[in-house]
């Protein structure tokens, strides 16, 4: 990865303030690109907003269903790359409700895509698919030549986009290729109803660390801090004029069971007394989900920098700053 083919390239990353998006844009602008960030919603106590990152771009405020203000943005600000993040991501809320989820996932990603076609400067759009979007399968891991079946209401939104972005490389050469991940984590994702923040919250808290599933549902964790790696290393090949109309998976290709990541974290914490609480209410969640990265590392050598281990061990750590700091920002807001 180069510093230089991103200094003053101009790029447009949606969904800039969740997880991946604040430290992908931490990342662009350490490389001096130009980043222009699409904004929902403010969350003060987000990773975009701590480090700083809303005075280092140019923010616009809206939402990628607003086909009309993504057209402008590609074109007044002439942006070169595309990140397409903007997504409903957690399972539970899509159960609930699932027309907002398709409205933000599908919606929102013909709209992205749209726009780009038509404003022809674009030389580059990663989209943010996910494991998701595959599906139950009988043969595992997946492999990017499984086929998508999503069936539950978030599943079936990764696979529409995913198969939405195909559609525009195939019948528009739109200059899109997708991403397909596992389940990201690292500092600074604030829903905790997620398994990793949410146990290692409850653990500084001293109580027990709450558990959906039964326990056993098989995962594919994936550090934060690679994603961003594999997102410009995709986009890097775009501009190369490499991977047009081409997804990639990327994994530790480690299979955990929830109960196994909890285990991990405990320990890592010194915590082994809390046992957790398994409630066992989860429902519509794809029992067994991992990937295979072997066409990643056949093409562009890529590897992860982070075991689990190491990526848990970050993760804490930057939870524990956050739980020190929190009761401060409280008294001084």
């Amino acid at each position: 990865m180069t510093a230089s083919m991103w200094k003053q390239r101009r790029v447009l990353v949606t969904g800039c303030t969740g997880l991946l998006g604040a430290w992908l844009t931490a990342w662009l602008c350490r490389r001096q690109a130009d980043v222009i960030g699409l904004v929902r919603d403010s969350v003060p106590r987000s990773n975009f907003y701590v480090m700083g990152l809303h005075n280092q771009v140019v923010c616009v405020r809206g939402a990628v269903e607003d086909f009309d203000l993504i057209e402008r943005i590609l074109n007044e600000y002439e942006i070169e790359v595309v990140f397409h993040l903007a997504a409903q991501t957690l399972v539970s809320i899509a159960n609930e409700n699932p027309r907002s989820t398709f409205s933000s996932n599908i919606a929102g990603t013909w709209n992205v895509l749209e726009a780009v076609r038509r404003a022809r400067r674009v030389r580059a759009v990663v989209l943010a698919s996910s494991d998701k979007a595959y599906g139950t399968q009988d043969k595992l891991p997946y492999r990017e030549d499984t086929p998508l079946v999503g069936r539950h209401p978030y599943d079936v939104s990764k696979s529409c986009a995913d198969l939405i972005a195909q559609m525009y490389w195939h019948t528009y050469t739109t200059p899109v290729a997708i991403t397909r991940c596992g389940n990201f984590y690292g500092g600074g994702d604030l829903n905790f109803n997620r398994i990793v923040p949410g146990t290692i919250r409850s653990l500084f808290q001293g109580e027990r660390p709450i558990i959906r599933s039964d326990g056993t549902l098989i995962r594919d964790y994936f550090y934060i801090k690679d994603a961003v790696d594999a997102y410009i290393l995709v986009a890097e090949a775009l501009l190369n004029s490499r991977a047009f109309g081409e997804a990639y998976n990327f994994s530790n290709e480690l299979q955990v069971t929830v109960l196994e990541l909890v285990s991990c974290i405990q320990r890592l914490m010194g915590r082994e007394d809390l046992e957790p609480v398994i409630l066992n209410d989860a429902s519509n969640e794809i029992p067994h989900q991992y990937l295979d990265a072997e066409k990643a590392r056949n093409q562009f050598g890529w590897k992860p920098r982070y075991t689990l281990e190491q990526g848990l061990r970050e993760t804490i750590e930057w939870y524990r700053e956050f739980v020190r700091d929190l009761p401060l920002r409280v008294d001084s807001g």
